[in-house]
Order: structure tokens, then C-alpha cells, then sequence
């Protein structure tokens, strides 16, 4: 696999560029030019399946056809109007109307996921009663980089605290389980005691989640977990906020992970998948919460790339594939082929300490040795630059990798994805 023309670009690109891209990124090293559904070819030629999908965006692949002819034609036509209404936008509301809940009824558009969660805590905030001036979150999970984003899991930077008003729960993690219990003789403490904390205090006016942990390493709840949570949040008047940013759109098998684990929430944030990767957020919600005077005051829901057309023929475009071609139940049906070659690799390989996941979202957690299940970022990493090497992009972070290959991936794709990825923990732990 030869790197020369990207090599040499990327020591230009240094000379001026701000370090601080992410970790695959910077151990990747690569410099992509083109991509067709899942695969991607690089500057110097050499292919790649697209096991991240972009950043876990993709949906329906690079490039799809009908995206692209959707955008290149609005680019066209207009591209920038404020927030003013356009055709598009009145078929995408109708649009998600069909895909989303029925009391999901009212949307607002935004550009990234983080402006669309920052929308949501502001409508919280406005449409609080007196007194409940505490919002839940899990530990461990992410909801951008903006400062409310950072407030909700106490995310400092520097020198400066910022911990804000929340309050926080213990995720799910049955693998790193933080009250050293073993599931299901646990009882689901965790849950118990995020419902103590959080949804059963008078103060907390909502409870701000991703149903699937993603950048922690793709969490996923054992049953009893979000039953018991969802639960006494509705019996104590505590709103359920859904991120789904990343799960949103059909990634998980149902359109909303959510959906899928029992969870009516109040207000849902989605983005990544929406759009296939083109800048695109939507926050749903009750109309009683949207359409509150408290929370819709003139220029709410407004900012400078809300409503873009471009954005809106993006997600009508990826939107309307997913619909038409049952794309989540393609999803849940690859994502169960998936999860059996995967066990598969877990019971051979010792490094390999879980694996878990939902439809095509997987986490495969890498660690020393079954007993200790210390982290191993060194061969997660080492795993993640030779299956590069060998083909094969996934997303890495820490000692985790996570697969979210594009919906519309065939089969054959998919085993020799899986085939490389075996071949590089082989390599890599012999």
C-alpha cells in the first residue's frame, strides 16, 4: 500500500494546521479523495471499506446518488435564506411526521448535533416549573463539545470547572459495571440508583441520555434498565431528552434506539445519520414543550445555518431512501450477521474482551487479558492502523473500536470487512 502523494500533502497541511484531529485521524494518517457507497479510495489510490461510514454518518454510503443529485440541484437553485420556509422543508416535516412516534410531533432544524442538544436544555429550562433547577445526565456519556454540552457530564477544560446544575447516573456498562455487581443478579442497581438521584427528585427537570452510549464505547442497556428509568420519570414529572445524534435514523434496526428500548422520550436530538453526513440536526419534541410561549419566543429555534436548503435536500434525500427501502430493518437484519461474526472473533481471540452492539452499531473493546480486562489501547490502536493497512476503516478511541458500516453494505462486503479485521487482531496478538 504505497502513501506518497498523502505523506507529502500531510507535511504541507502541518506546517499551518492546528494539531488536535481525532486519534484515528492522527494514527491513520491517510488523506481520502473519493468514496462509492462503502468503500473509500484514497489520494494514492488504495480502497478501503468503510467500516466508521464517514464519522458513524453514512446511512446510505458515500456518495449516493440521489443525495447527490438532491444537493447539486438545490445547490442550484438557493442556498442560504435564514430560516425562511422553502418547499423542502414542508415535505421534510411531513417526512419525519411518518418516520417519527406520533407525539414526536413538532421539529426544529439546526446544522450539528451539539446547537440541536444546546436547543434542547434551553427548552427545558424555559418550560421548567419553579424549583426544578437540576438536569440528569449518565456518566460517561457525550453530547457535543459546546459548554451546555460540556456542563451535562462535568467535562472540564483546563484549569476551569464547569459542572453546572447537573446531576449524574450510572451508565449501564455491565462489562465495567461501576458498583462491581454482575448482571442480572445486580438487579439493576444502576438503574435503581439513577431513578433514586435523578428521576425521583423533586428538583431535576429532565433526564438528558443517549439510549446507547456511543463515544464511551457503545453501551448498550440490559433489559430492566430504561424500563425502571423511563418509568419514574414519567410517574415524577422529570422529562426523558434522547440524544440520538448517533442512533437516530435507523442505525440501531428501529428508527429511533429509543423506540427500540422502550423509551417514550419527551424530546429527541438527531443528526449524524440524517443528513448521510451532510451538516444537518433536527430536535423533536412534544408540542406542548415546542410550542410553548416560554420556549418559542422569536428567534428560538433560529440560527445562522438552521433551515439551510441545502441541509433539507440532503435529509429529504437520505431520509426518503431509508423509508422507501426499509433500510432499518436492513440494518437489523446485517447488524445480527454481523454480531454473530464478531462473537465469533471474541471467542478466539483473549485480547478481544467484549463485544456488543445494536442493528450496524458495534463496539469491540480491546484489553490485556480476560481476568483483569485492563484496557489495551496500544493494541487497539495497533489493531486499527493494520486493518487500515489491509483495507479496512473503523473508528478508534482509546481501547475501543467501533464498527457503523452504511446501511446499504451487501453481505459479501460486510464478511470480507470482517475477514480483514480478523486478520489484524491475528497479526497483531500472535
Amino acid at each position: 500500500m504505497t502513501r506518497h502523494r498523502q505523506r507529502a500533502q500531510l507535511d504541507r497541511e502541518a506546517l499551518h494546521l492546528a494539531p488536535g484531529a481525532s486519534e484515528e485521524t492522527a494514527v491513520g494518517g491517510r488523506v481520502f479523495a473519493h468514496g462509492q457507497g462503502a468503500v473509500l479510495t484514497d489520494l494514492d489510490g488504495n480502497e478501503y471499506i468503510d467500516f466508521a461510514a464517514g464519522t458513524l454518518t453514512q446511512s446510505l454510503g458515500h456518495c449516493h446518488p440521489e443525495v447527490v443529485e438532491a444537493l447539486t440541484a438545490q445547490a442550484a437553485r438557493l442556498w442560504n435564506v435564514h430560516d425562511a420556509a422553502t418547499e423542502d422543508r414542508d415535505e421534510l416535516l411531513s417526512l419525519l411526521a411518518r418516520l417519527l412516534p406520533e407525539h414526536l410531533d413538532t421539529y426544529a432544524f439546526f446544522s450539528t448535533g451539539a446547537e440541536a442538544v444546546e436547543a434542547a436544555l434551553r427548552v427545558v429550562q424555559a418550560t421548567a416549573p419553579p424549583g426544578r433547577n437540576r438536569i440528569g445526565a449518565l456518566r460517561h456519556g457525550f453530547h457535543g463539545k459546546t459548554m451546555g454540552a460540556r456542563m451535562l457530564v462535568h467535562w472540564d477544560i483546563g484549569h476551569q470547572a464547569f459542572a453546572g446544575n447537573s446531576v449524574l447516573g450510572y451508565s449501564p456498562n455491565c462489562y465495567r459495571c461501576p458498583l462491581d455487581l454482575e448482571y442480572p443478579s445486580c438487579g439493576v442497581r444502576c438503574a435503581a440508583l439513577v431513578r433514586k438521584h435523578i428521576a425521583e427528585k423533586p428538583n431535576v427537570s429532565a433526564l438528558v441520555f443517549e439510549p446507547v452510549l456511543g463515544a464511551a464505547g457503545v453501551i448498550v442497556p440490559p433489559p430492566g434498565y430504561w424500563e425502571q428509568i423511563a418509568e419514574a420519570c414519567a410517574a415524577n414529572g422529570v422529562l426523558l431528552v434522547a440524544d440520538e445524534v448517533l442512533t437516530g435514523g435507523g442505525r440501531t434496526g428501529a428508527f429511533l434506539a429509543s423506540d427500540l428500548l422502550g423509551v417514550e422520550a419527551d424530546l429527541v436530538v438527531l443528526s449524524k445519520g440524517m443528513a448521510n453526513g451532510f451538516p444537518f440536526a433536527v430536535l423533536a419534541g412534544r408540542a406542548e414543550l415546542l410550542r410553548s410561549p416560554a420556549a418559542a419566543s422569536a428567534g428560538s429555534y433560529a440560527s445562522t445555518y438552521a433551515s439551510n436548503p441545502l441541509g433539507i435536500a440532503a435529509a429529504r434525500a437520505t431520509l426518503t431512501v431509508i423509508e422507501r427501502d426499509r433500510l432499518a430493518e436492513r440494518a437489523k437484519r446485517l447488524g445480527e450477521l454481523l454480531g454473530e461474526r464478531l462473537r465469533a472473533l471474541q471467542a478466539r481471540f483473549e485480547h478481544l474482551g467484549d463485544v456488543r452492539g445494536l442493528g450496524l452499531l458495534y463496539g469491540l473493546e480491546f484489553v490485556t487479558d480476560r481476568h483483569s480486562r485492563t484496557p489495551a489501547p496500544e493494541i487497539a490502536r495497533a489493531v486499527y492502523t493494520t486493518a487500515l493497512d489491509q483495507g479496512l476503516r473503523t473508528a478508534m478511541g482509546g481501547h475501543i473500536l467501533r464498527l457503523a458500516p452504511p446501511f446499504t453494505l451487501d453481505e459479501a462486503l460486510l464478511d470480507e470487512g470482517v475477514r480483514i479485521l480478523e486478520k489484524a487482531i491475528e497479526q497483531v496478538t500472535a
